[in-house]
């Protein structure tokens, strides 16, 4: 490949690894499509695109609907809730945290995770890339009304699940620090008052670790769940801690007892919390070795 269309590519890489772990879920499978994408670019015939931006995002997304669709079989029997792969950023690394919540939060991913890999594509290429129906149709080879019909539905399933009023970043963060606090040592009262009377606890595990093999909802379970875990173990404070920004939104990466990494976020709605979420698979925090201390990184 001649410079100018490796150049062309480079350019819009970070763009198309949006697009990719939107459609997938997945850090890695999002940078896998984003290779692969760059190989078909690699067989094109460049002097007949005009626009390169649009082509890119058709092959990435047609890429991506091939792995969403294996994927939907996978997770079908997967063990355990289902969480995305985390985004990690330091937490004075975005200055538009609130922006990127909103776009990539674990409430919005699961969201999308409920949708028909068509639904999925349509939406996200609209109405969060902002590609126009007659380049949704090109990309995901459907008429413009078909595709107006995938999106209009997908976006009145993500609207609902959406928080109507969330938190400012600060008070997120408090919320954040105090629920850290109060769910290592076991303090129940503390729990309650942060907790949403409908809070869900999502766990994920994959098998691999010992996580909760279903979602536990209520204010009074989630409590009793982690008080239990704080009387059951001689520990529960973590080996190492840092915060960060999960998805958009503070959270805590964490090496445990066991001397694996943890990530742990929160949805805020309301001044309450009305989602914990726990990712304990190791496979899915394998791209977060360099925000590890060297001497646990390869643990």
């Amino acid at each position: 490949m001649t410079d100018q269309p490796a150049q062309q590519f480079n350019h819009w890489r970070r763009y198309l690894t949006s697009v990719a772990y939107r459609m997938l879920g997945s850090v890695t499978e999002a940078e896998d499509a984003v290779q692969d994408a760059y190989l078909r670019w690699h067989d094109t015939d460049h002097g007949s695109v005009t626009d390169v931006r649009a082509y890119l995002t058709t092959i990435t997304s047609r890429l991506c609907l091939d792995r969403l669709r294996a994927a939907h079989r996978h997770r079908e029997v997967y063990i355990g809730p289902w969480l995305p792969e985390p985004l990690l950023e330091a937490p004075d690394a975005a200055t538009d945290a609130e922006a990127l919540a909103s776009d990539v939060s674990f409430a919005l991913m699961l969201a999308l995770e409920r949708l028909s890999p068509l639904e999925r594509a349509a939406f996200l290429l609209h109405d969060v890339f902002g590609l126009d129906f007659r380049q949704v149709a090109l990309s995901l080879d459907r008429s413009e009304a078909s595709c107006r019909q995938l999106a209009s539905r997908a976006r009145k399933s993500v609207q609902a699940e959406r928080p109507r009023f969330p938190v400012t970043s600060g008070e997120h963060s408090q919320l954040t620090e105090r629920f850290f606090d109060a769910a290592r040592t076991g303090d129940v009262t503390t729990l309650m008052a942060l907790l949403s009377d409908s809070v869900i606890l999502h766990t994920d595990g994959g098998g691999k670790r010992i996580a909760a093999r279903r979602l536990i909802f209520g204010a009074d379970r989630v409590s009793r769940m982690f008080a239990g875990l704080a009387r059951k173990s001689n520990s529960t404070q973590p080996l190492w801690v840092q915060s960060v920004l999960v998805n958009g939104l503070p959270g805590w990466l964490t090496i445990e007892q066991d001397g694996l990494p943890q990530i742990t976020t929160l949805d805020v709605v309301d001044g309450r919390i009305q989602a914990v979420y726990v990712v304990r698979n190791p496979d899915k925090l394998k791209h977060l070795a360099e925000y590890l201390p060297a001497a646990l990184a390869g643990n």
